[in-house]
């Protein structure tokens, strides 16, 4: 599923953060733990340069957790980069950061001299959660749907750490399919962007790959049919995703998995894996 999606605001954002960076000491990139590969924007990596970044795997509550320290081993092999897993509405674990940010910034963090950080990452992956947490309180604007932040955010973490908030950018086309399905399986992709159906029955045939026992035990499905189509057939007329004359409504079928998929009901998933996990 090839995605144009690029609203006008993303577009004014790419520029802010160009300008913005050559003032930053540290990138942290917020990355959707159970998609880490396909949740990063190559822009983003282009804008960032050489300068020292921690990428994020929020989300890690939702992500198979043996994945996840796959993925982190996988990112820490480049010069600069920590990886760290967490759940940023979590403030306890979102004060990790901070000693991360002085490992790689060791010359400021102190008086007069903050650690300038930018937070970075495509929509609806958590930026904004993240400050609010290691801010103790909302400061920065919060939703449950892609692109709530339209602007960039500026916040004083303490005396030691200044953080800008930016929106979220995707780029301009996604050209890889399987990402395209990924991304709109988790919600980082708009509504009006994706095809319920098609995202859903991506999701089904990883799901049945490589986590069929939680698939089964979520739907209560004895054997899993052949097939995503007759999965999603299976599931919807289970739940009673029905309409009159029709039979199975496979948008319902599929909206019900993905809101599943996406709140952690069917299980920790992970929906893609780094080369040296199988």
């Amino acid at each position: 599923m090839g995605i144009n999606w690029f609203p006008g605001h993303m577009n004014k954002a790419r520029r802010e953060i160009a300008k913005a960076m050559r003032e930053t000491d540290l990138v942290i990139e917020i990355l959707d733990a159970r998609l880490p590969s396909a949740s990063q924007n190559p822009m983003l990596r282009q804008l960032r340069g050489g300068k020292p970044c921690i990428k994020v795997l929020n989300k890690s509550d939702l992500a198979d957790a043996t994945v996840t320290q796959a993925w982190m081993k996988e990112f820490e092999r480049e010069k600069g980069v920590l990886a760290l897993p967490l759940s940023a509405n979590r403030s306890s674990e979102a004060n990790r950061l901070n000693k991360l940010c002085q490992r790689l910034v060791p010359d400021r963090g102190v008086v007069g001299k903050p650690i300038r950080a930018m937070v970075v990452g495509i929509p609806n992956v958590g930026k904004s959660t993240l400050i609010n947490s290691l801010k103790g309180r909302s400061v920065a604007d919060v939703g449950n749907k892609p692109a709530v932040t339209k602007r960039q955010q500026t916040v004083e973490l303490g005396k030691f750490i200044v953080v800008s908030d930016t929106p979220g950018v995707l780029w301009p086309k996604i050209e890889d399919e399987s990402d395209g399905y990924r991304l709109a399986a988790t919600g980082a992709i708009g509504a009006n962007a994706m095809d319920y159906v098609q995202a859903g029955l991506f999701a089904l045939s990883y799901l049945s790959v490589h986590y069929p026992k939680e698939l089964k035990a979520r739907y209560k499905l004895s054997e899993l049919p052949e097939g995503s189509e007759a999965i999603l057939e299976a599931i919807g007329a289970k739940r009673g995703c029905l309409t009159k004359g029709v039979g199975v409504d496979l948008y319902k079928a599929a909206e019900l998995i993905l809101n599943e998929l996406r709140s952690g009901k069917i299980g920790k998933i992970s929906m893609e894996r780094p080369p040296s996990v199988k």
